[in-house]
């Protein structure tokens, strides 16, 4: 078989119409356009088989955060592969780098977290969220308590189990989801609302939801309440101030487990290790992944309070349940190497206290553009939503695709940002320079003009 390195960018394109089926993708409309075939990358570009050069504001799929071309990160996964490519973590055995990075996670997480569950992925470590939250009830003899609650427009990823914890109605008319046991309260959505209430009487609307839902149920059938600190691929919807500590308040009221997905948030996106260091709340479960290897390699997991650790120790027995890639020790090598970077550099402070708040500045002054309704960015996580009208307030019809329109000038002139429906959505590298933040705001500035002078022909 001829090497890779030897194809075409042409040819790429050929063989991946021909033989690649890619995630969450209308592959009629990609065969027509083709795929932009990606060679390699460095810092916070990536470059396309034609030599462009691209500031990649979404960190990959949020996740390389450390940033591209870490030979020490390299490094580290090619010296676990010489001396133990894989091995499982099955039938009482370990290795020395899933031991190692769960004692290092254990430090970095918050007081309440000592142990892990290792997965493969966000999704996977979502599913393993629904069995053991189960199992804990089970074990406290409490077997009705069974329904986990989510968020309408949550994404928790796309496996049968993480897709049904997700709120996104697409995902779910595909396949008979949700399965059944999980149900949905409102998103702390307030420029998606009418506005008529102030932000945190509509944070306090939307966390009473779970209340109402909670009630409805019988707090006695209620296992959890799942949620993204900040949501992601919902559009960055950052709730009000008001949200998070009624959201507490509520679980802690009713005995509800409480579940924090750090997927994206985890490992320093807002400015603190995790979501809940920033909001302040005290979650029973935190699911991970992205950025604890910051992409280099697949790994997920769970870090687990002493509450429900306890409980499945002292009462489990086996719990049947696991991946073949639970903890492989190649990806933990890799996340021990990515997280040693994040301390020596101080990427968390410097998102807190330096990177993050200059971007926001820069993303604040992008309101002022006239298809811009509202900016919104916390740590180097942020959201632009395009309107039609600011005043009064008109959104575009979906069918324009405007946010689509704008997302294609943006990767045409250098930047990979993401359109959710109208909102644009950014999570660049936590190395990002001054310099190369001004580029993003630049760059996003011209292609919304691009984008206004497109719709308005």
């Amino acid at each position: 078989m001829a090497a890779l390195e030897k194809h075409s960018g042409s040819d790429l394109q050929e063989l991946d119409k021909d033989h690649h089926l890619h995630p969450f993708t209308d592959h009629k409309a990609l065969h027509e356009k083709k795929s932009r075939i990606i060679t390699r990358a460095d810092g916070v570009y990536i470059y396309d088989e034609e030599g462009k050069k691209i500031l990649d504001g979404m960190s990959g799929l949020w996740c390389v955060n450390a940033g591209y071309g870490r030979d020490e990160i390299v490094d580290a996964a090619a010296e676990q592969m010489r001396e133990l490519p894989y091995y499982n973590n099955f039938f009482q055995c370990a290795h020395p780098p899933s031991i190692e990075l769960a004692a290092m996670l254990k430090e970095v997480s918050p007081p309440q977290f000592n142990r892990v569950f290792f997965a493969g992925s966000g999704s996977e470590s979502n599913d393993t969220i629904v069995r053991m939250v189960r199992r804990y009830w089970d074990l406290l003899g409490q077997p009705e308590r069974h329904t986990i609650i989510s968020r309408e427009n949550a994404y928790h990823g796309s496996t049968v189990a993480a897709a049904s914890l997700g709120g996104m109605k697409p995902m779910h008319q595909q396949g008979g989801l949700p399965i059944p046991g999980i149900v949905h309260v409102d998103q702390p959505y307030w420029f998606g609302s009418d506005r008529s209430l102030s932000p945190d009487e509509f944070g306090l609307l939307a966390a009473r939801s779970l209340e109402d839902k909670i009630n409805e149920l019988g707090a006695d059938k209620v296992a959890a309440f799942i949620a993204e600190p900040v949501q992601g691929a919902g559009g960055v919807i950052i709730p009000p101030d008001s949200y998070w500590p009624e959201v507490q308040r509520i679980c802690n009221e009713h005995g509800i487990l409480l579940i924090s997905d750090e997927v994206i948030t985890g490992f320093g996106r807002l400015g603190e290790w995790f979501g809940a260091d920033y909001f302040g709340i005290k979650p029973d479960l935190m699911p991970f992944a992205k950025g604890v290897t910051s992409g280099y390699l697949p790994l997920g997991g769970v870090m687990i309070s002493d509450r429900i650790a306890d409980v499945l120790i002292d009462k489990g027995g086996e719990f049947y349940h696991g991946y073949t890639y639970s903890g492989h020790p190649a990806a933990c090598a890799v996340a021990i190497a990515n997280l040693q970077i994040l301390q020596r550099e101080n990427l968390v402070e410097r998102i807190k206290n330096d990177i993050g708040p200059y971007l926001q500045e820069g993303w604040r002054e992008l309101g002022d553009h006239p298809l811009v309704g509202e900016t919104r960015m916390l740590g180097l996580m942020g959201a632009l939503e395009l309107v039609k009208s600011k005043e009064p307030l008109q959104r575009f019809d979906e069918k324009q695709g405007v946010g689509t329109i704008c997302r294609d000038f943006l990767v045409n002139n250098g930047l990979v940002m993401r359109a959710v429906g109208d909102t644009i959505v950014a999570a660049p590298p936590f190395v990002l320079s001054h310099k190369e933040a001004d580029e993003m705001i630049d760059i996003t500035r011209r292609c919304l003009d691009l984008t206004q002078e497109a719709i308005n022909g």
